[in-house]
């Protein structure tokens, strides 16, 4: 049947013996054929030749020649195109070997390449690729018959080339040699320091997308880079980027949108968590269908181990296709993921059972595949021309039971489960001996059910058949139902022959001849069971998220407040606040409610929501990119994590907005970004818009690394006088750059947030301890001709105070944290108080997610220590930080027309005693004490719920996995790592 398969040959090789080239003509009859997704053709010949699709339908003549495959019974689609996948490549290798302990600041490979080993774009697919037969017929019993091949490995990962899943030479199967790009956010095999975070990642990709377009428009005259040139070489190939879950997501598209790319991201699973957000970017999806294992949760304690957001997501994650689907979102499957290929139809059929359409399903597996891959000339259908790749299978392929018999792929067969039984069912005429009888033979190919008529009589026959061999006995009379007749012999299409033994151990010679087709009944509809029950999508998807994300602002009255105005009029009692639009609409006394919420406020005080200026809440996978002095380019603002527990902790201490800051690895740290605490919104959604923009620099022992271990002495500076030193190289390096002109100027970013501080419109939040250094800053300032913003933890800020008024830099410190290190000896409680009074404007920040939902308790350590009054001491969380970051026009009081992001607590905020009962951003309730505890209660069920679900899996055989308690990091300034980076 398959004889063709073996005769191909490369035009350009030399033939050792006879040619012997027959046309590969093949005629399919008797099929159910899909010829696309959404067009099927009963009772169907498909005639292929020479490995393409030359006629399809019912009324298809066979020419002579043709090899004929009767296909009664089966069911034909196109083949499978897998996007995702590194079949035939090898595995790569680190350029200089394993990373070693000390520092590695440049790329290892020889040769013109670029500075940084993630960036591997030179790589070429094709020009590895080598046919593995056990993983392509791994990939060919899952359905598959082409596949998107391309190595897992580093940042830019170069092309990819679409290859046939053929045993032949590659010369023959290789379909596109250069069929796409690929990136992704991991270093893979790069034993370079940098990137070490995953806004490192992101800035490398930004510049690297930068540098391209300046080496095409001009660059290449200044310098040769093969990199650079390489990857000019695949603009506007279909360009594919991995990410690790929703959120990188949107980060990729977000890339993608600033240099007019689409890329079609191969998520994780989990995009019905952010489908709305992701929808939007308009990126079609790679969808993994390695669904999550039930938890073993029999044990009690263990269960305890499981978050409630990965138990929904077990429940959840097969209907991720299904809401895929409904949004309209273009998409496709992929079995990468998966521990064993065979189970890929399983897992899709499982995405069936759970709303997903059959017909949406086929097109994920065929259609859109080749389109997105611009082969659908090729591939996806089986339409005339197209490649003959196709599967030969039992029955509906989203059937549990249906088999894949066969795969063909350019033409050629290969065998996956070979249906080699012959079909026995029909009407015989049975001779043996002299005597005559009816068979007939019914039931079906697997188990077929057969009687025999002898006169008037029936009697039931025992039969067997294996492949073209058959047996069967049965008591020819009716009176003597002991007295067995035993056959056996062989089957040919329409006759049966052979010997048996009478119920005498005699000697029969048999035939029987096929006087009827066997008429199958017309199918049954299948049976479909219930929709599985499934719980809500949370934002975020966690057990404190919301089914719902609140967009619309309250109108709110607070009755009978005690109001803290951090303005003129200080604190009112007995005052009434309506907010509305998300404004603070008025103030006063016996306020008319009208069509507002009114909240019983008597007893209890009214704030502005606190503000945390230096926070490291919210951020994704690494909160420094120490691996260079100074590293401008990357965003905080890239990284947001709208996912933190510590937003929702933090809402519930009464604060609503923070400053995310990079870490002090360095003297030049990143970019800061200013978030609202909004939860369940996405992480663009939580920025503060219209905020200015903000950059964190460092001084002391972290940034000259005398606290990284001896094999840290290879990065520049290593002394507190090479901090300033790497100050004035750079600004003098930005003041150069700003004034540079020409038709091909090279975008540097990391230059382009320092000159945005020499033009004033970026500002510095610089950590800092010690006086020297702090004086310092401000001197390198003065020459450059800006202000420092904020100096923040200045824990030595009172031995300079009146300098810093001078300069007008503000504070941001600890109300008592000390001896933590050496450089700290000499801080004080008293420092945000002296600062106070010596004019400089101050805050109390946290830098710890533990510490910033009690800021309230912090600030208050300054009426103790210092006799700040209440009120004084409470704009160091709340007015102050707003000012310092230059919103106190919207935020830090309680004003007319300022932001309604209104904290009510049930007592005096700076007691310890106090808690916050209510929280508002943006006239939004975000937090509310009763609506916790309702919340707490839906948690207790629907986790009872789920653990009784996953209980009763494991009971019914379904495989279960060990839960592994996940602690969550919490950033502070000096953590220098992120695994994730690594594959």
């Amino acid at each position: 049947m398959f004889l063709s398969a073996g005769l191909s040959a490369q035009i350009t090789f030399p033939q050792n013996g006879p040619y012997d080239h027959r046309p590969e003509l093949h005629a399919f009859t008797n099929a159910t054929l899909w010829v696309r997704f959404d067009q099927k053709i009963e009772n169907a010949t498909l005639l292929i030749r020479e490995g393409r699709v030359e006629k399809v339908g019912t009324d298809v003549e066979i020419p002579a020649g043709a090899v004929v495959h009767d296909l009664s019974g089966k069911w034909v689609y196109p083949a499978f195109v897998e996007m995702y996948a590194n079949y035939g490549l090898p595995e790569p290798k680190a350029v200089g070997g394993s990373p070693s302990d000390r520092p590695q600041m440049l790329n290892n490979q020889k040769g013109a390449y670029s500075w940084n080993e993630a960036l591997k774009n030179d790589y070429r697919a094709h020009t590895q690729f080598a046919v593995d037969p056990k993983a392509a017929q791994s990939l060919r019993a899952a359905g598959f018959g082409a596949v998107l091949a391309h190595r897992f490995d580093g940042i830019a990962r170069g092309s990819g080339a679409l290859v046939l899943l053929g045993d032949e030479k590659e010369h023959l199967l290789v379909l596109r040699d250069q069929a796409s790009r690929h990136f992704s956010f991991r270093k893979g095999t790069s034993t370079q320091d940098y990137p070490s975070s995953l806004m490192g990642a992101i800035a490398l990709l930004r510049q690297a997308f930068y540098d391209a377009k300046w080496y095409a428009a001009g660059g290449k005259d200044e310098e040769y880079n093969i990199s650079l040139d390489t990857w000019n070489q695949l603009d506007g190939l279909p360009a594919v980027f991995d990410v690790r879950d929703r959120l990188e997501a949107l980060r990729a598209a977000k890339i993608g949108e600033e240099f007019d790319l689409k890329f079609i991201l191969k998520g994780a699973g989990d995009e019905y968590q952010r489908l709305e957000d992701i929808k939007r970017t308009g990126c079609p999806l790679i969808v993994p269908v390695n669904f999550p294992k039930a938890y073993d949760l029999e044990d009690p304690y263990e269960a305890e181990l499981v978050t409630l957001g990965d138990m929904l997501h077990w429940e959840m994650a097969p209907a991720n296709a299904a809401r895929i689907a409904q949004s309209e979102i273009p998409f496709v499957f992929t079995s990468a993921g998966l521990e064993k290929k065979e189970t890929f139809l399983a897992q899709i059929r499982k995405a069936v059972r759970f709303g997903l359409s059959k017909e949406a399903a086929l097109k994920a597996l065929t259609e859109t595949p080749a389109r997105l891959l611009r082969a659908e000339d090729d591939l996806g259908s089986l339409e005339k021309g197209r490649l003959a790749n196709f599967l030969v299978v039992s029955g509906d392929l989203f059937d549990d039971k249906t088999v894949v018999h066969e795969v063909w792929v350019r033409g050629h067969g290969h065998d996956v489960k070979p249906d080699d039984r012959r079909d026995p069912r029909g009407e015989f005429q049975l001779s043996f001996g002299a005597r005559t009888v009816g068979l007939s033979v019914k039931g079906t190919p697997e188990k077929p059910a057969a009687t025999v008529q002898i006169d008037s009589a029936k009697a039931d026959v025992a039969l067997s058949v294996t492949g073209n061999s058959v047996s069967f006995s049965f008591a020819p009379d009716p009176n003597a139902p002991k007295k067995i007749f035993r056959f056996t012999g062989v089957m040919d299409e329409e006759n049966w022959s052979g010997i048996g033994m009478d119920s005498l151990n005699g000697r029969l010679v048999w035939s029987a001849r096929r006087t009827a087709a066997f008429a199958p009944p017309a199918p049954e509809t299948p049976k479909t069971g219930p929709m599985p029950t499934l719980g809500q999508v949370l934002f975020p998807f966690m057990g404190y998220g919301m089914p719902e994300i609140p967009t619309k602002a309250e109108r709110v009255l607070f009755r009978n407040a005690t109001v803290w105005t951090n303005e003129a009029e200080g604190i009112l009692a007995n005052t009434d606040v309506l907010i509305e639009d998300g404004r603070i609409a008025a103030i006063g006394k016996n306020l008319a409610a009208g069509r507002a919420r009114v909240i019983d406020a008597t007893g209890k005080h009214l704030t502005a929501g606190i503000i945390d200026e230096h926070s490291h809440i919210a951020i994704s996978r690494g909160v420094n990119e120490g691996t260079q002095a100074s590293s401008a380019e990357v965003r905080i603002g890239d990284v947001v994590n709208s996912d933190d527990i510590n937003i929702y902790r933090n809402l519930s201490g009464g604060v609503t907005a923070c400053q995310l800051l990079h870490g002090s690895a360095n003297p030049i740290g990143g970019q800061s970004a200013l978030i609202k605490l909004r939860w369940g919104y996405a992480p663009e959604d939580m920025k503060i818009r219209g905020a200015k923009g903000y950059i964190k620099f460092a001084l002391g022992e972290n940034v000259k690394q005398s606290n990284w271990g001896d094999n840290n002495r290879t990065r520049f500076p290593q002394t507190r006088m090479g901090v300033e030193q790497v100050y004035e190289d750079h600004f003098t390096r930005a003041r150069e750059y700003a004034g540079q002109k020409g038709r091909n100027k090279r975008r540097d970013l990391e230059l382009d947030a320092l000159v945005e501080i020499l033009e004033r419109e970026r500002f510095i939040t610089c950590h800092s301890y010690v006086q020297s250094e702090i004086a310092m800053l401000m001197k390198v300032a003065t020459r450059f001709g800006f202000v420092v913003n904020t100096f923040t933890h200045v824990l030595e800020g009172y031995k300079v105070a009146d300098k810093m008024a001078a300069h007008g830099v503000g504070g941001s410190s600890f109300a008592d944290w000390w001896a933590y290190k050496f450089e700290v000896k000499d801080a004080i409680p008293y420092n945000p108080a002296i600062l106070m009074r010596m004019g400089v404007v101050t805050a109390v920040n946290s830098d710890d997610a533990e510490m910033s939902r009690r800021l309230n308790q912090e600030a208050a350590k300054a009426v103790k220590y210092g006799g700040l009054t209440e009120e004084e001491a409470w704009k160091l969380v709340t007015l102050n930080p707003a000012k310092l970051l230059r919103l106190d026009h919207r935020m830090g009081s309680v004003k007319i027309e300022k932001d309604a992001d209104l904290v009510l607590w049930s007592d005096n905020p700076l007691s310890m005693y106090a808690r916050a009962e209510h929280t508002f951003v943006d006239g939004i309730e975000f937090f509310s004490r009763e609506k916790d505890l309702a919340k707490r209660a839906w948690i207790a069920a629907e986790r009872a719920r789920l653990i009784q679900k996953m209980i009763a899996e494991k009971n019914g055989g379904g495989d279960t996995q060990r839960p592994v308690k996940k602690e969550q990091h919490l950033w502070d300034c000096e953590d220098v790592f992120d695994d994730l980076l690594y594959d």
